[in-house]
């Protein structure tokens, strides 16, 4: 991955707040909105989600999903030229009264501190989704997959 792409990459997840969530719900796909964070030191994305949500149980059912990532619409950039990141992966949900459920509450929390409030409801858990594979997308014809290796190099720089 180039420098310039390696930018951007680290811009779009530090700048954008909200992904697109793709699950399986009863066989078909379904696609929801989530705010999420990056795990400190990780490749791992952690969402905040209610047990009442569909896409909660659809994870809980089938744990590969889908995120998009995407910059906003800019004023004389065509749509296809806009910077994203689609991660597939594994959704793992987070035990409660673990190291691993504080380091992702933190990390969600550093991001959205006005959601405290939300973590002291019964239905809400943390997921974090672990890339498996990761399509970086720098604008128009600008495409390449990288490895979970490579988006924590790029996540470590800068």
């Amino acid at each position: 991955m180039n420098l310039a792409h390696a930018q951007t990459l680290r811009d779009l997840l530090r700048t954008q707040q909200v992904a697109a969530l793709g699950t399986l719900h009863q066989g078909h796909p379904y696609v929801s909105m989530v705010p999420f964070a990056l795990l400190p030191g990780s490749t791992a994305f952690v969402i905040h989600v209610s047990q009442l949500a569909a896409h909660t149980k659809d994870m809980l059912s089938n744990p590969q999903v889908s995120l998009l990532v995407i910059a906003p619409p800019t004023p004389g950039v065509i749509a296809q030229e806009l910077a994203r990141i689609t991660v597939q992966g594994e959704a793992v949900q987070v035990a409660g009264g673990t190291p691993e459920n504080a380091a992702a509450k933190a990390a969600y929390l550093s991001r959205f501190p006005q959601s405290e409030l939300m973590f002291g409801f019964s239905d809400f858990s943390l997921f974090v989704i672990v890339p498996s594979s990761i399509r970086f997308v720098g604008g128009f014809a600008q495409a390449t997959t990288i490895s979970p290796e490579t988006l924590a190099e790029v996540l470590s720089q800068g």
